[in-house]
């Protein structure tokens, strides 16, 4: 049996200069939306799968903006929102790229946990310093989820996962996996250990074993952390960790992009047991 969706009121609007959409104006302006989406508490998601997984993960809608051309298809979304439609020109004015989703929404963000309590609610972790690149922390947090990962703690000179090219890589996986931002820095990753955590650095120094070799029992609660390509983890976080561990590289590659490295070091330490070392 079908269920009718309420379709709400469409507005549209022909000028770009309509104050109605400012939560969308400059969309690719990275320092201008910095400075406006977090001190007003809102985000931009993009497409209509990721505006479904937000409404789904309960953040609540302030407007939607889709493609003339496919109200009928999307309209629905806005719920109890203001939706308003528009051509592609003037999309394409307010935002400063073609809008080929055909959608954008703009919704309030939620309070972030405390880190104390995010630690408390989760078993697998990953920790990332200086990340500072959106598509990485987006990448990043799509293998969290996929991973079976369960939480992400964040240095303060982190990027915003809820920027809009992070939610749109991380294809909504940003509004799934629970995070904060851990400050003081570097000093708060005490407080990773003291919750039962054992905080793996990812890093080629301080005598790191492959991370196949990990035992066991350092696997059944394991906090990963990483750092900015380049530079890598700071010495104060190494210091920090209870070991250092290193993905093995062949063919003279000496590191993986960040979010790869991620990919590889959760599968692994996602494994019950540490596999044999190589002969």
């Amino acid at each position: 049996m079908r269920h009718n969706r309420r379709v709400p009121d469409v507005t549209r609007i022909d000028d770009p200069d309509d104050e109605r959409l400012e939560d969308y104006r400059a969309l690719t302006d990275l320092a201008l939306r910095t400075r406006f989406e977090q001190p007003h508490g809102l985000f931009i998601a993009e497409g209509h799968q990721v505006v479904g997984r937000a409404l789904r993960a309960g953040y609540r809608m302030r407007s939607l903006l889709i493609d003339e051309k496919r109200a009928d298809q999307l309209a629905h979304l806005a719920e109890d929102a203001p939706c308003y439609t528009a051509g592609p020109d003037v999309l394409e004015a307010v935002t400063g790229f073609h809008v080929h989703r055909g959608a954008l929404a703009s919704f309030h963000r939620k309070e972030l946990p405390a880190p104390a309590d995010l630690l408390a609610g989760v078993e697998r972790l990953v920790v990332l310093e200086g990340i500072n690149n959106h598509t990485n922390i987006g990448a990043i947090f799509r293998v969290a989820a996929g991973l079976g990962f369960d939480g992400v703690l964040l240095a303060p000179d982190c990027a915003d996962p809820l920027y809009r090219r992070s939610v749109r890589v991380s294809m909504g996986e940003v509004f799934a996996v629970p995070y904060a931002y851990l400050d003081p820095w570097p000093d708060g990753l005490r407080r990773i250990r003291e919750a039962g955590f054992t905080l793996h650095g990812l890093s080629p120094s301080r005598g790191a074993i492959d991370i196949g070799e990990v035992p066991a029992a350092e696997r059944e609660r394991p906090a990963l952390m990483f750092g900015a390509e380049g530079p890598g983890l700071t010495a104060a976080a190494l210091d920090a960790c209870d070991r250092t561990v290193v993905i093995p590289m062949h063919a003279g590659v000496d590191s993986l992009n960040v979010a790869a490295a991620t990919a590889v070091a959760c599968w692994e330490l996602s494994q019950p047991e540490p596999r044999a070392p190589r002969s």
